[in-house]
């Protein structure tokens, strides 16, 4: 028997499996994922010396715990080939879902009422073991459920566990789409430090390095957020000249309503499923 074994073999799987291997949550051997693609297959094989197949059925006979890592757009078709394949028995698996937008009551729908579920929030830097994830068990799941999915997850990051589902939709419009967010930030520091007249390759490590040291000082720091700024604006100083043009241009209240949108859209979408 495998440990866990994952339907859909992207990218996402592919840094779970890597993370968990490489932390040595669980051995190579452990696990099998399945892929409908030949190339994909061969790839996680190569590179990560696990099984593949193409059989999602193989997958629900050789592991107890599940993670489907497929789009949204295929997830029902695929719940309903497994739950298909476990009737009257679905609760003898562990079923945790990365798919956007699909809530633990859709999951279930096609597994039974008290099928244990466990839905998980990541983000994209999971993919270079820096991500976040926010998960929540249904009602069929238990608390041992949910610290093995701790566990997968922080093999690649960090994770935490939420209580109240709709709180993912938070976690989405917080960590899920937060990268970009940053990204945004970097390349409008980036683009105005060349319109200063640094060069590109300086300005971008230049950029990094202060993102990156900012982020140490608040992790490790006891000081709120707001006490930190005002460390390093200096009354009369040119932090403080561009920190009045932020507050000018009611930058605050643009990533209030940016995140607010993110979090609407994420209702929107899992109203719609």
């Amino acid at each position: 028997m495998k440990k866990l074994g994952f339907i859909g073999g992207g990218n996402m799987a592919e840094a779970l499996a890597h993370g968990l291997v490489e932390r040595k949550v669980f051995r190579a051997s452990d696990l099998i994922v399945s892929d409908i693609a030949p190339a994909r297959r061969s790839a996680l094989r190569r590179r990560l010396k696990v099984e593949t197949t193409a059989d999602n059925l193989l997958v629900i006979r050789q592991a107890r715990a599940i993670l489907i890592a497929v789009k949204p757009q295929i997830i029902d078709e695929i719940l309903g080939e497994v739950g298909a394949a476990l009737q009257p028995d679905a609760k003898s698996h562990l079923f945790i879902s990365i798919a956007a937008g699909v809530p633990s009551d859709r999951i279930c729908r096609f597994l039974g009422a008290r099928a244990r579920v466990i839905r998980v929030m990541p983000n994209a830097p999971a993919m270079v073991g820096q991500g976040m994830a926010a998960l929540v068990r249904s009602k069929g799941a238990t608390k041992a459920d949910e610290s093995f999915a701790l566990r997968i997850f922080q093999a690649v990051g960090d994770a935490v566990a939420v209580t109240d589902e709709r709180l993912l939709d938070a976690v989405t419009a917080l960590s899920g789409s937060g990268p970009a967010y940053v990204y945004l930030f970097a390349k409008a520091m980036v683009d105005t430090a060349i319109d200063e007249g640094l060069p590109r390759d300086l300005a971008l490590r230049m950029t990094l390095q202060t993102l990156r040291g900012a982020e140490h000082v608040m992790r490790g720091s006891k000081r709120e957020v707001a006490e930190l700024i005002r460390v390093v604006a200096s009354p009369g100083g040119t932090t403080e000249a561009a920190l009045r043009r932020f507050a000018e241009s009611g930058f605050s209240d643009i990533v209030a309503r940016a995140i607010h949108a993110a979090a609407d859209r994420s209702r929107e979408l899992g109203r719609a499923s």
